[in-house]
Order: C-alpha cells, then sequence, then structure tokens
C-alpha cells in the first residue's frame, strides 16, 4: 500500500523508524569518537612509553674528534665547573682535598637506592646527574634522593649527545627533565652534565654552541676531574684507582648508578670513600664545591642545595601530570604487551582450529555414507520480512519460484513505503501471499510469517537475497534427523565486483563458512545467518518466536533453540546470494547491529553458562569461544598492528615486517583452503593484504563502537540499508 502525501501545510509525523533511526544518530557519532579517542589513546601511550625507552625519537650518534678551535683556551684548561656569569665563560675547580661525588644515568630502581645506602652510612653526599625519562619513571627514588640531601642535575630526557641536536630539541631534552624533576620532587635545578661528556679539555666547537646556549639559560655546566670508568667493569681495585685524584688535589670524579651491571660500583664505592677520608678529604656537593671554591665547602648533607629551586605554578602542575603519564604508560604498556601475546595466541590458535575442524567437517559430511535421513519431500513455507525492498523484491521472489522444492512463500511487508509489497503483488507468481503490517520491525515482521506459515519448516531470508533452485531442498534435508531444530546455509556475497564488495566476500568464505563448520562440530553454532536459514516451526514457537530484546535476532533465537535442546547444523550446500553493503557508512552500520546484537545476546543467555544439558553445552563451550574469537580477540586485535607499525617505525623494520608477512601468510593459508572448500575462484584473495591494511581496521574500531555502546547503554532497531537489487539468479557456481 502507497504512503498518502502528506497534507499540505501539515509536517508529516515521523514513522517509528524513523524515530528509532533519529535517536540512533544523536548516540551514534559521539561513541564512535570515543572509539577512535580509546585508539588515539593507545598510540600515545605506546610512543610516550616508546620515547622514555629512547625507542622514539633514538639518536645514538656520538661525536668524536672534532675539532676544539673555537673553545677558549681558558676553558679547555680550565676546572669542571663552567658558568657564565654576567655572560662571560668561567669555570671553578674544585677546592684542595675535596671530593665531587657525581653519578650519571639514574636514578636506577635496582642499583640507585643501594648507591644512597652507602652515601647515607658514610654520612656523604653525592650530586646526581638524572635522565629525565628514567625521573619519570622512578619518581619515588628522586625524592628520596632529595631528601637525603643530594643533590640533582640535568643529564638529558633521553641521554643523547646534544651536539648532533637542534636548538628546539636541546630546549625539549632540559624542559622535560625539569618538569619531571618538579613532578618528582617538587625542584628544578641549574646543573647539568651533557651525555658522553667529560674533561673540559674535551670540549669541541659543536658542543661549546650548546654549552654558551644553556649557560644564557642560567645553567652551569658540569665536567670531571677523574673517571671511575666503572662503566667499563674493569675490576674494584681499577675503578678506586681511576677514581682517586693526584696528592691533596680536589677533584669532580664520575661514577654511575644506572647504565648496565654496577654490582662492582657498589662494591668500590665504601673502599673509595674509607680511602679518602684516611688521606683527609671532604665530600662535598658541587654547588658545595663552588661555595667552597673561595671559602670552606659546604657541610656535607646540607638539606637544601644552592642549585635547588622549588617548583611552582604551571611547572609544578604540568611536572605532576607528566609523571602522572608515564605512571599510566609504565602499567599500561606491560599489560598491552601481555594482551599482545594473549591475541596473537588467540589469534594463530583460532587458525589452527578451524583449519583441523573444517576439514573433518568437511570430510565427514561430503564422506560417501554420510546422510542426514530420508529424503524431506514435504512443502516448505518461505518467510521473505520487507521494508522498502522495491530494488532486490523481484529477483528475490523470481529465485524462490525456480524453486526444485515446492515453497510456500510469505512476503511480510513491514509498513514500506516504496511500494514493495505492490511489486511483489504484480509479479503475480505462485505461492506468493503479501501480508502487510505496520511498521514494528524485522523480529516483528517474521512473527508474522511464523505465525501465517501453513507448513511445519519455514524458511527465512533476506529480500535482497537470492537462492539458487536447489537451495530450499538442500536446507531443509538435514530436518531428516528429529534432533535438528534449525540449520543454517552457505550465504554468499553476489556483488563482489567493487572492492569493498570483494573484501566482504573474503570475509565470507574465510570468516565466517569455516567458523560455522568448526561450531557446527562442536555443535555450538551462535548464529544462523539472516539470509539463509531453515527452522522447525515448532521449535522457534517453543522458544518464543523472534525476540526483539536484541538487535541480533538471529544470534538470539539461535542461542535460544541450542538451550530448547534442539541440534543446530550448517548445510554447506545450500548457498544464498546476498548484496553486501556498497559503501564504508553502510557497511559500518551493519556490521554495528551485528556486533553490538551480538554481545546482547549472549548477555541475555548468560546463564546458560551454569545450566545442565545442551544449554549448558552452548554456555561453556559455544559462549567462550564466541566471546574470544568474536569480541575479545578482534577489540584487542589493533594492538598487533599498532605494535607491528611502532616496531617498523621504530624498532626494526625488517624484522616487523617479517612478522606481520608471516602472519598475513598464514591468513592466506587459511583463506585459500576455506576457498578451496567452498569451490572459490583464488582470484579474490589478491586483494586480501590490502584488506587486511584498511578493511580489517575498520572492523576493529565498528568492534570497539559496539564495546562502548555496551559499556555506555544505547538500543537500534532495525536499520535499513540502501540496496540497488544488483544481485540476481548466480549463473554458476563461484566466482
Amino acid at each position: 500500500m502507497t504512503a498518502a502525501p502528506p497534507a499540505r501545510g501539515r509536517r508529516r509525523a515521523p514513522t517509528r523508524i524513523e524515530r528509532a533511526a533519529g535517536r540512533a544518530a544523536a548516540l551514534h557519532r559521539p561513541r564512535v569518537l570515543l572509539a577512535l579517542l580509546l585508539l588515539l589513546a593507545l598510540t600515545c601511550v605506546l610512543l610516550l612509553d616508546g620515547y622514555l625507552r629512547a625507542e622514539v625519537g633514538d639518536d645514538q650518534r656520538v661525536r668524536a674528534g672534532a675539532s676544539s678551535s673555537g673553545v677558549p683556551d681558558d676553558i679547555l684548561d680550565g676546572g669542571p665547573i663552567l658558568t657564565f656569569p654576567g655572560g662571560r665563560a668561567t669555570t671553578v675547580s674544585v677546592p684542595d682535598r675535596t671530593i665531587a661525588l657525581t653519578f650519571d644515568d639514574g636514578p636506577d630502581p635496582t642499583w640507585t637506592p643501594r648507591v644512597l645506602e652507602i652515601l647515607e652510612e658514610y654520612d656523604v653526599p653525592g650530586t646526581f646527574f638524572v635522565v629525565g625519562s628514567m625521573v619519570a619513571r622512578h619518581p619515588g627514588i628522586v625524592r628520596d634522593l632529595v631528601d637525603q640531601g643530594n643533590e640533582v642535575g640535568v643529564h638529558t630526557f633521553t641521554h643523547v649527545d646534544l651536539s648532533y641536536q637542534s636548538a628546539s630539541r636541546v630546549t625539549r631534552e632540559m624542559e622535560q627533565t625539569q618538569l619531571a624533576l618538579a613532578g618528582a620532587a617538587g625542584i628544578t635545578t641549574t646543573l647539568f652534565r651533557a651525555p658522553y661528556s667529560s674533561k673540559t679539555d674535551a670540549v669541541d666547537d659543536y658542543s661549546w654552541e650548546v654549552y654558551q646556549r644553556l649557560g644564557e639559560d642560567g645553567y652551569t655546566s658540569v665536567f670531571i676531574d677523574t673517571d671511575s670508568e666503572d662503566w667499563k667493569e674493569p675490576g674494584v681495585p681499577k675503578i678506586v684507582e681511576g677514581a682517586t685524584p693526584e696528592d691533596g688535589e680536589g677533584a669532580s670524579v664520575l661514577f654511575h648508578d644506572s647504565g648496565g651491571d654496577r654490582t662492582q660500583t657498589l662494591e668500590a664505592l665504601p673502599r673509595y670513600i674509607e680511602k679518602m677520608k684516611a688521606k683527609g678529604y671532604t665530600f662535598t656537593t658541587v654547588s658545595g664545591a663552588m661555595a667552597g671554591a673561595d671559602g670552606a665547602p659546604r657541610a656535607a648533607g646540607d638539606p637544601l642545595q644552592a642549585s635547588h629551586r622549588p617548583a611552582t605554578g604551571t611547572t609544578l602542575y604540568e611536572g605532576r601530570a607528566l609523571v602522572a603519564a608515564v605512571t599510566v604508560a609504565e602499567w599500561t604498556v606491560p599489560a598491552l604487551s601481555a594482551g599482545l601475546v594473549v591475541v596473537g595466541v588467540a589469534v594463530l590458535g583460532r587458525f589452527g582450529l578451524m583449519l583441523v575442524l573444517a576439514r573433518r567437517h568437511h570430510r565427514q559430511r561430503n564422506g560417501r555414507r554420510f546422510g542426514w535421513g530420508p529424503p524431506v519431500t514435504r512443502p516448505v513455507s518461505v518467510i521473505v520480512p520487507a521494508y522498502n525492498e522495491k530494488e532486490c523484491i523481484g529477483n528475490t521472489l523470481r529465485s524462490l519460484a525456480a524453486s526444485t522444492r515446492p515453497v510456500e512463500i510469505l512476503v511480510v511487508d513491514d509498513g514500506s513505503t516504496d511500494g514493495t509489497a505492490e511489486l511483489a503483488e504484480a509479479l503475480a507468481l505462485p505461492n506468493v501471499r503479501v501480508i502487510r503490517q505496520a511498521n514494528a520491525g524485522k523480529p516483528a515482521a517474521l512473527n508474522h510469517g511464523i505465525r501465517s506459515a501453513r507448513h511445519d519448516i519455514v524458511v527465512m531470508m533476506d529480500g535482497d537475497t537470492v537462492f539458487e533452485p536447489d537451495t530450499v531442498g538442500r536446507l531443509v534435508q538435514p530436518f531428516a534427523d528429529p534432533s535438528v531444530g534449525a540449520v543454517a546455509g552457505n550465504a554468499k556475497v553476489g556483488n563482489r565486483s567493487t572492492l569493498i564488495g570483494a573484501w566482504q566476500h573474503i570475509e565470507y568464505v574465510m570468516g565466517f563458512n569455516l567458523d560455522r563448520r568448526m561450531y557446527d562440530l562442536l555443535r555450538c553454532m551462535p548464529t544462523i545467518p539472516g539470509a539463509i536459514g531453515a527452522f522447525r516451526r515448532e521449535a522457534v514457537l517453543q522458544a518464543g518466536g523472534m525476540s526483539e530484546d536484541t538487535l541480533a535476532e538471529d544470534t538470539d533465537i539461535t542461542i535460544a533453540l541450542h538451550r530448547a535442546g534442539w541440534r543446530v547444523v550448517y548445510e554447506e550446500h545450500a548457498r544464498a546470494w546476498t548484496e553486501a553493503p556498497r559503501s564504508p557508512r553502510q557497511l559500518w552500520s551493519q556490521r554495528y547491529r551485528w556486533s553490538y546484537g551480538t554481545m546482547q545476546a549472549l548477555w541475555k543467555h548468560r546463564k546458560s553458562l551454569t545450566d545442565r544439558g545442551p544449554s549448558g553445552r552452548f554456555g561453556r563451550v559455544g559462549m567462550p569461544l564466541v566471546v574470544l574469537f568474536q569480541i575479545v580477540t578482534p577489540v584487542f586485535a589493533p594492538l598487533i598492528d599498532v605494535f607491528t607499525l611502532y616496531s617498523m617505525l621504530f624498532v626494526d623494520f625488517r624484522a616487523a615486517l617479517l612478522a606481520w608477512l608471516a602472519v598475513l601468510g598464514v591468513q592466506l593459508g587459511c583463506a585459500a583452503y576455506a576457498f578451496r572448500l567452498d569451490r572459490e575462484k583464488y582470484r579474490y584473495l589478491l586483494m586480501m593484504p590490502l584488506q587486511q591494511l584498511a578493511y580489517r581496521q575498520m572492523m576493529y574500531l565498528v568492534l570497539i563502537h559496539s564495546c562502548v555502546t555496551a559499556l555506555t547503554g544505547g538500543r537500534l532497531r532495525w536499520q535499513k540499508l540502501k540496496r540497488t537489487g544488483e544481485v540476481g539468479m548466480p549463473s554458476g557456481s563461484g566466482g
């Protein structure tokens, strides 16, 4: 019945489905945005962690042998402390019989606390030149270090040779370390030691520019007089010897509290302190040495060092935010890494399980001795729910009319406004009845058809689907087994000539049909596709009919039949050709409904986990497999791509690429076997690499979107996709 045009001057009231669509659209965009933000947050956390570990932005170049012709001689020959009072470069030497004990590359959670214990035991202060990324990862150690009366200096954020870096990178390295110190201990510092620096006579023209620039910013650059070379692990005596200055001379002495195994450092440090104290030396910080250059050195263990400044205002809050973000990354990335392992094992395990069980299923069902029982020859009712299907309904009904099995065809028009019902009647095909109802949704249309059906076997299909002549006969033959309550057919993508259609064709053959073979053999089929499925009428009525509780009425009724004790099987030779979505937007809408509806159905039937009998079998076998393979694994599968891309960009491109190609090879092997079972042409597999790069990412986002909706609440009704009617009767079996 064609809808009457609205009266002039009056606005037509929106239909029920239009109101539902409006509510859905209002909720759709924020949830999509939230799904994208979650993926973006994951990427940012991974990049932050990589930056902290010097994987992102790492630069391992170390300059050596450069000219120092532009460096003033009094700097090259001067003391280890370089300052710029009034803009003029000046060096300061450590006073005689004074040791400024310095440590580089920390803080380290293993070694730094043990170094602090030794210093506290001997009442000796130290000056720790810390790496900002380490400070952000271990803020508690820095707080302990400062509270103990030690001094801190900047050793850059990522331990790069600043002489190779741009001015902006130098500024960033310094500022980020200062923020880390502010967040960790509430201070900033004026001390700086460049990575890979040593004595002032090693300053070259490139690094001199850096020191001058930092001097203008108020930094004091600190070099060394003696080097313990503990990083070489030369043995405890050699470390003590290397750190010892000439008799009576003061010295800035270098040790390390990170960067490797510091066992020898821990053994050498007490010996060194005892040796130098026995020679009459006093230990102080760098600031103490500077204060003592013109007088008595600052007393050891002063609670406040001259180089420290209290962090206030924006610096303090930004520092705390940085430390908090790093803490999140420190907890999140290991969890994500563990999740990656789980997902990888689950993905490969699924492939292996599908291949083994699909092969067994194929050999069992196609063996000479296999049979469902005596031929099922009685008439069948075919229910076609239709809402605005004028482009497709003709092809659908003509394919049914050509069936080799006697069929009653029920077209249940769900309030169409495009003349679908009139077109169906105008075809004047035999055994076709058109039933009209007010728009109420697909489940209501199916239930109306079930109540009106004259036969005890009902076939349900979509209004955009066509059957082959023998499809109905093959689909209902399993009902020769009285334990079978429903049969899933083999849905094929009919419009596979486009790129997005070809991608869906691969997915249907490889994912859906291999899955159904596996689930059939395990007797826990989760879904009979809406495009092609057959049911015992009494079984559907016993289960309460098609429910409106979920968006996936096909999954809901399938699980309900399992719980009622009926067997659900897959008939691979009963084929239907359906029109898949042609645009990304339509595809997103369809898959969102599928995935969200599946979650609703699983939650609805969650009590099957503790049931006995067939219901418990599905709950303890089928439901965990569906949750693992169709929800958990796809939700976390983006980890594989994110980590792969990250590894390609920042870690090892060749190894990451080979790993990705290996996984792709496994998938291609599975897909090729699935295509062989379905007798499909292999040429479509050429599009599979691109499918993995583009199509799969979209499916991940759809599922994440569905999970967000499930967590935040939401409800959608039957969503109508735009159809073209291009799928007609197939001319051949595959391809």
